[in-house]
């Protein structure tokens, strides 16, 4: 097993690591690669098309909110939601969208994102970005795969069969649960050992601890915004928020024990 902690546990905007996340990353790669190529300037218009599953349930999981988000620059583990709705609502009052954050282009989301049905034969969760100039000639695109957990590929990679993690050489190798005890008994050491000494072919352990320190935070975060706020769901599907009064009535119900 290749993956990381960071791959399993990731902070990044909701609800969905497929449909929101990955879209996300997308988008942010994209604009990323504009900019890095001096493409950005010459962009007068950016076009999104959402495939199969993205197209199917984007309403509700925020996929095009998030894949403008990444478009502006904004990336899943930095966002702020409260922020991006803004800057969501001054795209549908303007008609502008701010690519990278650094350049300014029309951009009517009813006209430039397509919600199309067909399934791609790589994946279902698919998207492509197309920036075109003044005169509709295409300057860059690329298709875009969210493959789960928040993973993203693009057209090249999935063309050669790449996976969206990348492969590292572990200190303690393992493909399952067996194999992994098997290490512990034989090294004497503890599954946590184990798996810190692997995460360290990534990064240093001061660095891993710090990470996965702020995963422990934004959770915490995310908990104590849930209980305060009131009213419905972002998405569309008016589903109410029932956190707060949940948790209200098990104050309640503990402060009658006691």
């Amino acid at each position: 097993m290749t993956f990381s902690v960071f791959d399993l546990f990731k902070i990044g905007i909701g609800p969905s690591s497929s449909h929101t996340v990955g879209p996300m990353q997308a988008a942010h790669t994209f604009v990323t690669t504009l900019r890095e190529h001096a493409l950005l300037q010459p962009v007068k218009r950016v076009q999104v098309t959402l495939y199969g599953s993205l197209s199917a349930t984007g309403k509700g999981h925020n996929t095009d909110s998030a894949v403008l988000g990444g478009l502006m620059g904004e990336q899943p583990v930095s966002v702020d939601p409260d922020e991006l709705a803004l800057k969501l609502a001054a795209v549908e009052r303007d008609h502008q969208l701010s690519l990278a954050g650094v350049h300014s282009i029309d951009f009517d989301p009813a006209r430039d994102v397509e919600w199309c049905d067909e399934i791609l034969d790589y994946h279902t969760n698919a998207l492509r970005l197309v920036a075109s100039d003044r005169r509709g000639a295409t300057i860059y695109a690329n298709t875009y795969y969210s493959v789960g957990g928040g993973f993203v590929v693009d057209e090249e990679q999935a063309e050669h069969g790449e996976s969206a993690t990348r492969g590292v050489r572990l200190p303690f190798p393992f493909r399952n649960a067996v194999e992994l005890l098997e290490i512990c008994r034989r090294e004497e050491l503890s599954i946590s050992d184990v798996m810190l000494a692997n995460e360290s072919a990534w990064r240093s352990e001061a660095e891993t601890r710090a990470g996965l320190w702020r995963i422990w935070e934004a959770m915490k975060a995310c908990v104590d915004s849930g209980l305060d706020q009131q009213g419905v769901l972002p998405g569309g599907l008016n589903v109410r928020r029932r956190a707060p009064n949940l948790h209200r009535r098990l104050i309640a119900s503990t402060t009658t024990r006691g």
